[in-house]
Formats: structure tokens, C-alpha cells, sequence
């Protein structure tokens, strides 16, 4: 892609200055015309600042589709006020457990509107892979608990029904209808997937199964984490102090509101991604340096153009406002490949790289404002390093150039 952008730059420039009504001034017919005729140079002056700004547009686009998929599978999974868990971790879930009888507890607690009890375990599927996740919650309407990918399928009467994470499809081959087997301790149950829902916190596969159909199973009765819902009003730390007054041990409980752990997980987004926006400045600059590279030597090679321009009468201000006019040219036709092979890049990011690499998929999001600024501040760069380069070349040294050919 980067190779075929670049070798698209001179008939870009082509299309772009054919656009361009006549022009009567002097210098910006100078400009325009020697950037139509020399267009294929734009092709070296501007492969880095092409190269650079389709990576920087790329990453720009995927880390905001990233950004906003967590945002909004955030907002579906986290409905309640307050979370409880009593296991760091899900390896310790069967060390760390509450009874079945706390939730019944915590709902008469005053302040409290309602309360969802959740039982979360690891399940070996096979032998040599991490375990996977299994949540047991309430599924009267799963698309209300669950971010799906797709509307489920019809549940069948008699069937052990589950639901997947996006990572089980690509990891076990659970798509929607298939059969998988769960060990359940001594047993192994058929369980049919349903539908597949997103899962960004677990990237070895999660599965969600009905709490009472997985009670009639196992008959485990115990619960690891807690939803709990208050009433309007409610002090959310009196709350708190009584539930944990309900255990024998206060300590077993770990809290946090849905706008605490909404805000932990995007800061941790952010700082995992923050080295991204570190590497587009990089790349810019990167791109700015090749164009300052091959337009100095192109300016070097055109003192005595620039010294004859100068006894015809142009000053140094105007030999290098046509110089910048050039650059100006080239850059533009750079920036917009490099727009365009950006956004292509970003879909071969977000719609095969990801799932490929992460087992999970998003909604392409594009942030226009940020990518117009980006634009935009590649094209001010460009022109100013193009005139800059021009400088050095168009003062006195190049009109006694002219001399070597008397």
C-alpha cells in the first residue's frame, strides 16, 4: 500500500494542478508550472511525508475505533451503581467465595434497589490453553447484559444454552449454533452457543450461562461478584459499610462504582496507547527531514535558475515564495495520498489486525477534526521547510552562479 501510494504522488500532482484555473501573476504561474513539469520529482521529495502521514492517519483511526468500542461496551457492561467481588482475580474464585443467601441479604439492605449476583469460575477447554471465563448472571434478555455482536439465536427447550465471547469464536470455533463441551467438574455438558458478544478484559475467551440453569447442573450455589443497583438518594458508602457488615470478614468484599472502574479502564487505555501519539510525531518529523533532504538538493542544483530569476528582477523573497509554491504543490498532493492510504491502512488495522491478533473486532470510527488538523499541520510544515530549503540557495552565491557560464 505504501509503495503504490508513493508511486501515485506525480499523477496526483498531475490531477490537482489540472484543476487549477490560469493564473496571470508571475510567480505562482512560475511555481505552478515547474510543479507540472517537474511533478515526477514530487515523487522523492514527498515519499516520507506520504510514508509518514498514512501511519500517522492509521493509528490515529484505529486507537479512536479502539477508544470508542471500549467506551461503549463499558457503558453496556457496567448498568449498576456499585460492584462487589470477593476475588482478585478469577483463579482465586473458588478460594474467595460468598453464599447464595448474601444476595438475598444485601437487597434488604436500606439504600439498596435491586441486586444481581454473579458466580465467575475458570474452565479448562483444552490442554495447553489459558482458561477461559465463565460467567453465570441472569439471562432473562442477554442483550441486556451482554454487548452483542448480532442478535442471538432462539433458545430450544431442553438445550444447555451459552453465549461467547468474540474470542472463543476465533480461538475454539464456537460460532453461533455450534456445540461445545464444558467441564463442570466430573461431568461434561453439550452446550450450544447462542450468540457471541464482546469481551475486551478477556482475551482467552469468556462464556456467559444462565444462573439458574448452571445451578440445576452443578448445584454450586456460591457467588463471587455483586451488582447492586441504589435507590435514588442512597449514600453509596453507608451502603458499603453494610454489606461488609454482613460477612464474618469485612475484608472479603472490594468495591467500586461503575464510574470508578469506567475511568481506571480508559486512564489504562490511554496510557497503553499513549506511546502511539509519540511515534506520529516521530513519523512527521521523519517525512519533514526527506522533504528538506531532496528539496535542498534540488535547490542546490538550481542556483543558476535561481541567480538568472534574480537578474530578471525577482528578489530573494519572491525566488523563494516560488519555491515554496512548489513545495506547497507537492505537499498537498502528499497529503492527500497519504490521507487516503492512511484510512486503507487503518481498515486492514481495525478489521484484520485486531481480530487476528486480539480475537475481538470494533466499529471503524473516524475523527475528523483530528484528522483534518493532522492534514493541516503536515501541509504548514511542509511548505515552511520547503521555503526554508529555498534560502540558502537563492541569495548572492546564485546570481554569481551565472557568471560560470559566460
Amino acid at each position: 500500500l505504501l509503495f503504490g501510494g508513493v508511486a501515485l504522488v506525480p499523477a496526483v500532482v498531475h490531477f490537482l494542478l489540472a484543476a487549477v484555473p490560469p493564473v496571470r501573476g508571475a510567480l505562482p504561474l512560475l511555481a505552478l508550472q515547474r510543479a507540472r513539469f517537474q511533478r515526477r520529482t514530487a515523487t522523492a521529495a514527498v515519499a516520507g511525508v506520504v510514508a509518514s502521514l498514512a501511519l500517522s492517519v492509521a493509528l490515529t483511526v484505529m486507537v479512536s475505533s479502539f477508544r470508542s468500542g471500549v467506551t461503549n461496551w463499558l457503558d453496556v457492561i457496567l448498568p449498576a451503581d456499585i460492584y462487589a467481588r470477593s476475588a482478585a482475580n478469577a483463579a482465586a474464585t473458588d478460594q474467595a467465595w460468598l453464599p447464595a443467601s448474601f444476595a438475598t441479604q444485601a437487597a434488604a439492605v436500606p439504600g439498596v434497589q435491586r441486586v444481581q449476583a454473579m458466580r465467575v469460575r475458570s474452565l479448562a477447554l483444552a490442554p495447553g490453553q489459558p482458561g477461559v471465563t465463565l460467567i453465570v448472571q441472569p439471562l432473562a434478555n442477554p442483550v441486556m447484559g451482554l454487548s452483542m455482536v448480532a442478535p442471538p439465536l432462539p433458545a430450544t427447550a431442553g438445550e444447555t444454552a451459552v453465549y461467547v465471547s468474540e474470542a472463543m469464536v476465533s480461538l475454539y470455533g464456537a460460532a453461533p449454533g455450534t456445540l461445545i463441551e464444558l467441564p463442570m467438574g466430573e461431568q461434561r455438558v453439550q452446550a450450544r452457543v447462542l450468540g457471541v458478544w464482546r469481551d475486551y478484559a478477556r482475551q482467552f475467551g469468556a462464556i456467559t450461562m444462565d444462573d439458574a440453569l448452571y445451578r440445576r447442573i452443578t448445584g454450586d450455589t456460591r457467588i463471587n461478584d455483586l451488582a447492586v443497583w441504589l435507590q435514588p438518594g442512597a449514600d453509596a458508602t453507608a451502603v458499603q459499610a453494610a454489606l461488609r457488615a454482613l460477612l464474618p470478614d469485612p475484608a472479603m468484599l472490594d468495591f467500586a462504582s461503575s464510574a470508578d472502574l469506567r475511568k481506571i479502564s480508559l486512564r489504562i487505555f490511554d496510557r497503553s496507547f499513549a506511546v502511539t501519539y509519540y511515534l506520529q510525531a516521530v513519523a512527521i518529523a521523519i517525512g519533514l527531514i526527506g522533504i528538506a533532504a531532496s528539496l535542498s538538493a534540488q535547490v542546490l542544483a538550481r542556483r543558476k535558475e535561481f541567480g538568472l530569476l534574480a537578474h530578471l528582477g525577482l528578489t530573494r523573497s519572491q525566488v523563494v515564495a516560488v519555491v515554496a509554491g512548489e513545495g506547497a504543490a507537492w505537499v498537498a498532493a502528499g497529503t492527500l495520498v497519504g490521507l487516503a492510504l492512511g484510512l486503507a491502512i487503518s481498515m486492514v488495522l481495525v478489521f484484520v489486525v485486531n481480530p487476528q491478533s486480539f480475537h475481538w473486532t470494533m466499529d471503524i470510527v473516524l475523527p475528523a477534526g483530528r484528522l483534518a488538523a493532522l492534514c493541516a499541520a503536515v501541509m504548514a510544515a511542509g511548505t515552511a521547510t520547503a521555503a526554508l530549503s529555498a534560502r540558502s540557495a537563492a541569495g548572492r552565491s546564485a546570481v554569481l552562479s551565472v557568471k560560470e557560464d559566460w
